[in-house]
């Protein structure tokens, strides 16, 4: 797989300030493996992989996807939920030097067939037995070449639509790099017990992956979220550090988890994905006062970018997403907007220099499409975005694809999906239309099962539906979303 190239000159500074070193997955693998073998690598309902079991599982499964004709810079497709073999896949495309390419749950048919398509995945793995069948093999042998830190170990997806895939390449130095930095600004030692029921498919679940491999923390595994799971488990388990989203936060609340569960185990929980109300965080550090309650702003394009410290005044957590992570620059440009460069920047998107033209500033500046304002102490509160994107519980996606299928329904002129705001999820889409002709409004249910039986993922799904006479139009026939505003139900 080819990937964007960074410059030289910015190369040499990263490594200069020793912020790019020598990182990969398989060396954190085996120095763990060799320092704490017997020591939980990662834990989950039923049972646990030691570094050394864990080591050993990950060689055979390299060796399985080498017979399988997976070689250097090959992309293999992964589409599974927080379980052992999830980990054992991504362990084991690294040592074999190829490159993983997660897709999101929720996704099916068009867009799972964009990504494959786009990404020119080699081999599709969507089930746990299809990466323990990779198992039942030899382990791999020692002198196979290992991975370059340049060389590229993720290409993420920023949405399934079908219209424009954007692939996000990361070779194991940005990554890697910023999570080594930032496990040490968030106080982790290889004695934490890190969960995260935010799904590895996202680059925030895998960053907790990648600080847990920093510093050799065990991984506690939620393959999918439930309040009471949730809360089941942290009791159990014992974690440490909690890697979650405003809408788990949320719903533990609403069920009353806080008050009949034990979370006296936690130091340190990360709140992100999407932009957290202040009273839900002061909410959640009087639930576990032990517990320091931070936010986090990252991207799919740079991992972590802002967050708060543990340490840091209350309402500098609740009312920000924090400091920029070590080596990251961060300004707000002139209308307000976030924009990042440094170590942990990817270096462009996969096969789309269009998108290329767009994302940069002449200077190399990554433009986020996140609003921003300057808070105390040099922290950054998130305030909007002008990208056309909706945020819906943290799984964010362009409308565009559902809204020209929503332009081909017989009895729709036009479409525009846009956010509201929502409690729980801190977004949902509303669809507002215009009809065709004299035909009589769908209803929402109607909409839905037509975009269900198109393959739409369930999670693009609008939510509320506003039928208006028409809509507000550049002088290009654009529609104005801006001006679009939800009746008071």
């Amino acid at each position: 797989m080819e990937q964007p190239r960074f410059a030289p000159e910015r190369e040499r500074e990263f490594i200069t300030r020793g912020w790019w070193r020598d990182d990969t997955l398989p060396r954190w693998l085996a120095r763990h493996a060799r320092e704490r073998p017997d020591s939980q690598a990662v834990a989950f309902p039923g049972g646990a992989l030691t570094w050394k079991t864990l080591q050993e599982r990950v060689l055979k499964a390299a060796q399985g996807l080498k017979t399988r004709g997976v070689g250097h810079g090959d992309v293999v497709a992964v589409q599974l939920p927080n379980v052992p073999e999830f980990i054992v896949a991504y362990l084991a495309i690294a040592r074999l030097r190829a490159v993983m390419c997660t897709l999101h749950m929720p996704y099916r048919g068009a867009e799972i067939e964009a990504i494959l398509g786009h990404s020119g995945a080699r081999l599709f793995l969507d089930s746990a037995a299809a990466v323990t069948e990779l198992e039942d093999a030899d382990p791999l042998t020692p002198d196979h070449p290992e991975p370059d830190p340049a060389d590229p170990c993720l290409l993420l997806y920023t949405s399934g639509t079908t219209a424009s895939p954007r692939g996000v390449p990361h070779p194991y130095r940005t990554v890697l790099s910023n999570a080594r930095l930032s496990a040490n600004e968030h106080r982790l030692t290889a004695a934490d017990r890190i969960l995260s029921p935010a799904p590895f498919s996202h680059l925030y679940g895998l960053y907790s992956l990648h600080c847990a491999w920093a510093v050799g923390a065990c991984t506690l595994l939620l393959p999918a979220f439930k309040p009471d799971d949730l809360a089941l488990l942290i009791e159990r388990q014992k974690p440490t550090a909690l890697w979650t989203a405003p809408a788990h936060v949320a719903a533990c609340r609403a069920a009353g988890l806080f008050g009949r569960h034990d979370w006296s185990s936690l130091k340190l929980a990360i709140v992100s994905g999407s932009i957290a109300p202040a009273a839900l965080i002061r909410e959640f550090a009087d639930a576990v006062p032990q517990c320091a309650v931070t936010q986090l702003w990252g991207m799919t394009e740079l991992q972590a970018g802002l967050y708060t410290r543990p340490g840091d005044p209350l309402e500098w957590s609740a009312g920000s997403a924090g400091r920029p992570s070590p080596g990251a620059e961060v300004r707000l440009s002139a209308e307000g907007e976030i924009q990042v460069r440094g170590p942990l920047l990817f270096a462009g998107y996969f096969n789309n220099p269009d998108e290329d033209q767009t994302a940069f500033t002449p200077e190399g500046w990554f433009r986020s499409g996140d609003l921003g304002e300057m808070r105390a102490g040099g922290n950054i509160a998130i305030t909007g975005r002008i990208k056309d994107i909706i945020n819906r519980g943290g799984v964010k996606f362009n409308p565009v694809e559902v809204e020209r299928l929503l332009d081909s329904h017989p009895k729709i002129m036009q479409s525009a999906i846009v956010p509201m705001p929502d409690p729980v999820l801190g977004e949902k889409a509303c669809a507002f239309i215009t009809l065709r002709g004299e035909a009589p409004a769908p209803s929402l249910q109607e909409l839905c099962d037509y975009l269900l039986h198109k393959n739409i993922a369930k999670n693009k799904l609008p939510e509320r539906l506003v039928v208006i006479p028409e809509m507000p139009l550049t002088p290009t026939r654009k529609i104005i979303k801006g001006r679009l505003r939800l009746p008071q139900s």
